[in-house]
C-alpha cells in the first residue's frame, strides 16, 4: 500500500513548541466501564468499550504515549468489538515505580493478564504496537489459551536485526555529540537534553509529510512523564541497572495463534526488517506499508483500523450462515448520500435549498442525509431521511464548544484538535457507503470524509461532489511564524492531494462567486487562495434558500412579531452552535442603556438550538426564543441585528438589505478573514471588536450609527440553490 499524497516540499520537520498545560479533547468514545488493577504494588487503570463476542486487547506501548494513542482506533473497533485499554506502568495514569526492573518486559505482559482477569475477558487478540508487540508475544507465549490473536504493528522488538543509523551510538556512552540518533542517550535526557530528544523522536515516528498534529500529540503525551521515567522504562526493556531480558526470539517458537504484522517501509525508528523478521519467526502475516513510517496508527488510521477489525474477526470462530441479499443495479432507486456541515444551521439551510432543486430535476430521488445535532433535528422536523447511523457520529458542535471561551474560539487549532472525531466520522462513513449503493455522495464542508477519500483513494466507489463556501486555511496575526507555517503546511498538504488524485472529487463547487473568494497566498511559495481555487473550482453563486421578502412581506412579518409601527426591532442571535453565549449576555447588558437612547427599541433574543433561554438574565423589553426554523423571516423583519461574524445569518441579512453589528468569534479565522471579506464586498453590515462589543455604552453608539447607515449594498444571489442542483445532477 502506498502513500496516498505527494511529498511536500518543505526541507525541514516544524519545530514543535513546549506543550501548554491543558485537558485533552473529549474523547467521542467514552468507555462504558472504567477501573485499576493493583498488580505487584502497581495501579493500573483500564477501560472497556463497545460489546461483543471478541476481545481486542491494545497494549500500551513506551512510556512516551499514554493509551490515548490509540484514540483513532477505539471508537470504530468499538463499534464492531469489544475494546480493552490500559495506560502502561509509567504512562499515562498508571503508577510509575522506581528502578528498571519494575519495567521488565515480563512486567508489562503480566500487567496485561492482571486487566484481562479484572475485565473478564477470557481471550483476546491481542495488538501491540512498538514496544507493546514484544509484551503480545510475551503473552502468548506464555499463556496461549488467552490470546486469541496478534497485531504487531511497527514492532520495536529485541530481535537480532541491525539498525545501523541507532547503533553508532550508545545508550549508555559518554558522547561528544547530540546530533540525530545521539540524542537517544541517557545522560542526555537526565542532563537537560529531554526536551530536544521528544522533539526529535516524535518527528522521527512520523517521517510521512504533513505530520504536524501526531507529531504535536506525542511532544505533550512526553511530557507527561518525567526524564526518570523514561530512562527507568528503557532501562527494564534493555535489561539494564538491575532488570532482565528475556532472548525474544525462543517465545516467538512458542506462539502459536494467528499473528499479522504491520510495518513501515519508511520506519525511522525501527526498520522493516524488524517486521519482516518478526513475521518469520512466528510465522505470521505481513503487511508492508510502502511509503509509510513509525506511527502507523496515528497517521495511516483508516487502513489500520480495518486490518485490525478484519483481522479479529478473521480470526474468530467460525460464524453462524448469514442470509444476504444484492439488488440488481437497475432495480435500485437513485440514492443521495447527503453529507451536510453540524457547524452551525448554515449549511443545513443551503442544503435542504439545494436537495428541494435537484428533487425538482429528479423526483424520484432518495436523499439520505448524514449528519448530526442539531441538523438532524431540522432535518427531521422537514420530514428528511436521517441515516440511522448518524447516531454513532462524533459531535463537531460539542468539541467546538469545548474549546470556545469567551466569545474566543481558535477555529483552526480547534479543527486540528477534532482529529479522533474525524477519524471515526469517516469510519461511519465507510461504513454507510459500503453497503448503501449510493449514486452520488455530496459533502458539504465535510471535511473528514473529503481529507480521508483523498489519503485512502481506493474507498472512493461513488461520484462524490464537494461544496464549501472557504478555501484555505490562514493563520491568525498572534499566532507568529508557527502559525503561519502550520496553516501553510495543511493548505500544501491539500494543494498536492487534488493535484494527485484530482479523481476523488468528480465535482468542486465554490458557493459564492470568484470574487468572494479572498485574494491571498495559501502560505510561503503557495499559488494564491483565488487563483487556485478559480482553477479548481464550479461556482454556484451564494444559496440562501429563500427569496429576499417585499415590503408587503416584512410588515406581515412584523406584526406576527407583535411590532408596532412607532416600534424599533433589534434581533439578537448567535447561530446554531453554542459557543455565542458570552455575546448574548454582552448584549443583554447593553439593553438598558440602548433602550434609553433609541426610543421604541424592543430586542428579540434567539439562542439557537444548543443555548437554553432560560439561562439568560431576563430584561425589560426582551423577548426570548430557542430555535427558529425560519430565523430569515425574523432577520428580514427586523430594524437591526446583532449577530455574530457566521456566513449564513449575515448573508441572510445582506439579502435582505438589513442594517446588522457583526462581531467575529475571536480567532476564527473564516469569520474574521473570509466572511468579512465577502460581507465587505457586498457593502453588508458592519464589524466589531468583542472587546469593543464588551462596553455598553460603544456597542449602543455603534448601534444608534448602524440604526442610520444606508443598507442597500450589493444583491445576494438568488438562484444559487438551482445552479448548484445542477451541477449535482450531472453526476446522477
Amino acid at each position: 500500500m502506498s502513500r496516498a499524497h505527494a511529498v511536500h516540499s518543505s526541507a525541514a520537520p516544524l519545530r514543535v513548541p513546549l506543550p501548554v498545560p491543558g485537558e485533552e479533547p473529549r474523547t467521542c468514545s467514552p468507555p462504558h466501564t472504567t477501573g485499576s488493577v493493583v498488580r505487584d504494588g502497581v495501579r493500573i487503570p483500564y477501560a472497556v468499550h463497545g460489546s461483543g463476542e471478541v476481545t481486542v486487547l491494545l497494549l500500551p506501548t513506551w512510556s512516551l504515549v499514554p493509551s490515548r494513542w490509540w484514540k483513532a482506533q477505539v471508537p470504530y473497533l468499538a463499534r464492531h468489538l469489544r475494546v480493552v485499554t490500559f495506560d502502561g506502568r509509567g504512562s499515562g495514569d498508571a503508577d510509575r515505580p522506581a528502578g528498571s526492573p519494575g519495567y521488565a518486559d515480563e512486567q508489562y505482559a503480566a500487567d496485561a493478564v492482571a486487566v484481562l482477569d479484572a475485565t473478564e475477558t477470557e481471550r483476546a487478540v491481542v495488538v501491540g504496537y512498538s514496544c507493546g508487540a514484544t509484551w503480545s508475544i510475551h503473552l502468548a507465549a506464555t499463556l496461549p489459551d488467552r490470546v486469541q490473536a496478534i497485531v504487531a504493528i511497527g514492532p520495536s522488538c529485541g530481535l537480532r536485526v541491525a539498525t545501523p543509523d541507532r547503533e553508532r551510538f550508545g545508550w549508555e556512552a559518554q558522547l561528544d555529540t547530540t546530533q540525530g540518533w545521539a540524542k537517544y542517550n541517557r545522560d542526555y535526557w537526565l542532563g537537560g537534553g529531554y526536551d530536544d530528544f521528544i522533539d526529535f523522536f516524535a518527528h522521527q515516528i512520523f517521517t510521512e509529510p504533513h505530520s504536524t498534529k501526531q507529531v504535536e500529540d506525542v511532544v505533550r503525551w512526553g511530557h507527561q512523564i518525567s526524564p526518570q521515567t523514561l530512562v527507568d522504562t528503557t532501562a527494564g526493556r534493555l535489561g539494564r541497572d538491575g532488570a532482565v531480558k528475556v532472548a525474544l526470539e525462543p517465545l516467538c517458537a512458542q506462539v502459536r495463534c494467528p499473528v499479522l504484522v504491520v510495518h513501515g517501509t519508511e520506519d525511522a525508528v525501527r526498520p522493516p526488517a524488524v517486521g519482516e523478521r518478526l513475521a518469520q519467526l512466528t510465522g505470521g502475516d505481513l503487511v508492508l506499508v510502502t511509503g509509510g513510517g513509525h506511527g502507523l496508527p496515528g497517521r495511516d488510521p483508516v487502513r489500520i483500523n480495518q486490518l485490525i477489525k478484519d483481522f479479529a474477526q478473521d480470526s474468530a470462530a467460525p460464524s453462524p450462515p448469514v442470509r444476504r441479499t444484492w439488488t440488481r443495479a437497475q432495480s435500485r432507486p437513485t440514492k443521495v448520500l447527503y453529507l451536510s456541515s453540524p457547524i452551525g444551521l448554515g449549511h443545513c439551510r443551503r442544503d435542504m435549498a439545494i436537495a428541494a432543486a435537484l428533487r425538482g430535476q429528479h423526483p424520484e430521488l432518495q436523499i439520505d442525509w448524514l449528519t448530526q445535532d442539531p441538523v438532524t433535528r431540522v432535518l427531521q422536523e422537514a420530514g428528511e431521511r436521517v441515516h440511522p447511523a448518524s447516531e454513532w457520529l462524533g459531535s463537531e458542535s460539542r468539541h467546538l464548544e469545548d474549546e470556545s471561551a469567551d466569545h474566543d474560539l481558535h477555529a483552526f487549532h480547534a479543527i486540528r484538535r477534532m482529529d479522533e472525531i474525524q477519524v471515526n466520522n469517516f469510519m461511519v462513513f465507510a461504513d454507510v457507503v459500503e453497503e448503501g449503493d449510493y449514486d452520488l455522495v455530496v459533502g458539504d464542508e465535510a471535511w473528514d470524509v473529503d481529507y480521508f477519500l483523498h489519503e485512502n483513494p481506493e474507498l472512493k466507489r461513488f461520484p462524490f461532489a464537494w461544496l464549501t463556501d472557504f478555501v484555505g486555511w490562514v493563520p491568525m496575526p498572534d499566532g507568529g511564524e508557527h502559525e503561519v507555517a502550520l496553516t501553510a503546511d495543511y493548505n500544501a498538504e491539500m494543494i498536492e492531494q487534488r493535484a494527485r488524485f484530482g479523481r476523488v472529487r468528480d465535482a468542486s463547487v465554490f458557493v459564492g462567486t470568484p470574487d468572494d473568494v479572498v485574494d491571498l497566498p495559501f502560505g510561503p511559495g503557495l499559488p494564491g487562495i483565488r487563483e487556485w481555487t478559480e482553477a479548481n473550482f464550479d461556482f454556484a453563486g451564494y444559496v440562501t434558500g429563500f427569496v429576499p421578502p417585499t415590503d408587503d412581506e416584512r410588515a406581515a412579518a412584523r406584526r406576527r412579531l407583535g411590532c408596532r409601527d412607532d416600534e424599533l426591532l433589534c434581533v439578537v442571535t448567535v447561530g446554531g452552535s453554542g459557543v455565542g453565549e458570552s455575546l448574548l449576555r454582552r448584549v443583554l447588558d447593553a439593553v438598558p442603556l440602548a433602550r434609553r437612547r433609541i426610543p421604541g427599541l424592543r430586542f428579540l433574543v434567539v439562542t439557537g438550538p444548543r443555548i437554553d433561554p432560560e439561562t439568560l438574565p431576563r430584561r425589560r423589553g426582551v423577548s426570548y426564543r430557542g430555535y427558529v426554523p425560519d430565523l430569515y423571516r425574523q432577520l428580514a423583519a427586523c430594524d437591526l441585528a446583532v449577530v455574530q461574524g457566521g456566513l449564513t445569518t449575515c448573508m441572510e441579512l445582506a439579502a435582505s438589505h438589513r442594517p446588522f453589528i457583526y462581531v467575529p468569534l475571536q480567532h476564527h479565522f473564516e469569520q474574521n478573514v473570509h466572511v468579512r471579506h465577502r460581507l465587505e464586498r457586498y457593502g453588508a453590515g458592519t464589524c466589531m471588536d468583542y472587546a469593543q462589543a464588551c462596553d455598553p455604552d460603544a456597542l449602543v453608539t455603534a448601534m444608534v450609527e448602524e440604526l442610520g447607515r444606508v443598507t442597500h449594498g450589493l444583491d445576494v444571489e438568488t438562484d444559487g440553490a438551482v445552479r448548484a442542483a445542477a451541477m449535482l445532477a450531472k453526476l446522477l
